[in-house]
């Protein structure tokens, strides 16, 4: 039965870079993998694989295939067992993936390489004017800590940790597996010690042996100006404890705004609602208008139709990197009352009589004006 073409096997053509070769094989042996695949002969194929990167990674044994195709391999040492391929290199992360988490190499990760705490999440609560201008608030983290009693040596003061017999102190059990790989050591974490090395004889009675307590930490935290619901702040290395010395995680708080009964947020601009009478939008106005900062006056011209908004320059909010602020936006609307005195409905009529009873039709409504605003 003929042989099939090495680079037909890695789906290259000739012209193939040697990483090219080295990817495809990668992605290969990641399918065919008889302990992964599912297809009826994946040992076969991976096989194949393996002899056609052994071939095409060789300058040598890849320049006589070139010129002379499988016959040409016979004068220089034939095809290699691919058992003897440099595989720490190559797979790494990949044998990992296919259960050989502890592959044994030089450069292999060490299991008790230091780790980054977990990071904490905080919800925090502020008010509408909290918000705009930023407040000092204090918050209570409930998070671990070095062990008050122990200090960190998880043993009872006067006791020692030891060395743990299971793993000899390296906090790993190696186990030699045969696969089509050849040899591999499979390194899983020591079940006596959980990978620290060390056994405690007596546990320190504050943190049961953990090392680290429960403690509620007190905090006085600086929420600048600006910020809004949603917003998520980070306080660097208020999160949990490191593993094996490394560093402390981080602690981010979630902020919640609540709403106010009179202003409502646009971006960096407040809008409030204003109610004004008939007599005030028809004949005008100074009226008094509150605003975040406390009142401000703010002429109604006469005439002011419902709708009509009004702009206070730099009353709205602060944009949260520094800098000016927003507006504050006015929008108008003429209360129409629902009770009148004898005196009033009398002035009342007196109006609606020299005002006639002809009716016009508008182009707009106050709905669509105020679309039109705020660009809707």
């Amino acid at each position: 039965m003929a042989q099939r073409d090495y680079y037909e096997i890695l789906g290259l053509g000739r012209g193939a870079s040697p990483e090219e070769i080295k990817g495809a094989f990668r992605n290969l042996a990641r399918k065919y993998h008889p302990d992964v695949s599912q297809e009826l002969d994946a040992e076969e194929r991976f096989k194949e694989i393996n002899e056609a990167y052994a071939v095409l990674s060789d300058d040598q044994k890849r320049s006589a295939y070139d010129r002379y195709g499988h016959a040409g391999l016979n004068g220089v040492g034939g095809v290699p067992d691919f058992t003897n391929i440099d595989l720490s290199d190559l797979f790494g992360d990949l044998l990992e993936g296919f259960g050989f988490g502890g592959f044994s190499r030089s450069r292999g990760r060490s299991r008790n390489q230091p780790r980054r705490g977990e990071n904490l999440q905080m919800p925090v609560s502020l008010t509408f004017e909290e918000a705009v201008f930023g407040v000092e608030k204090e918050i209570t983290i409930a998070r671990d800590e070095v062990c008050s009693r122990c200090n960190g040596s998880r043993a009872e003061p006067g006791s020692s940790p030891i060395r743990c017999t299971t793993c000899g102190g390296s906090g790993e059990i190696r186990q030699t597996r045969q696969s089509l790989f050849g040899s591999l050591v499979q390194v899983t974490t020591c079940p006596t010690c959980a990978g620290s090395g060390e056994t405690i004889q007596i546990p320190c009675r504050v943190c049961d042996g953990r090392g680290q307590e429960r403690k509620n930490v007190r905090k006085v935290v600086s929420i600048p100006a600006g910020v809004d619901s949603g917003t998520q702040m980070r306080l660097t290395g208020e999160g949990q404890p490191g593993a094996n010395g490394g560093p402390v995680g981080h602690l981010y708080l979630l902020l919640d705004v609540h709403p106010h009964k009179f202003f409502r947020r646009r971006e960096n601009d407040i809008w409030l609602d204003l109610n004004i009478n008939i007599a005030q939008a028809a004949l005008g106005a100074q009226i008094e208008v509150p605003t975040i900062d406390g009142g401000e006056t703010m002429n109604i011209a006469a005439g002011t139709q419902p709708g009509k908004v009004h702009t206070l320059h730099g009353k709205g909010v602060p944009h949260v990197r520094g800098g000016s602020r927003g507006d504050q936006k006015v929008v108008i609307n003429v209360q129409i009352p629902t009770r009148l005195s004898d005196d009033q409905r009398k002035l009342m009529a007196q109006l609606a009589d020299s005002l006639g009873t002809e009716v016009k039709p508008q182009e707009k409504g106050i709905l669509d004006t105020l679309k039109d605003v705020l660009g809707l």
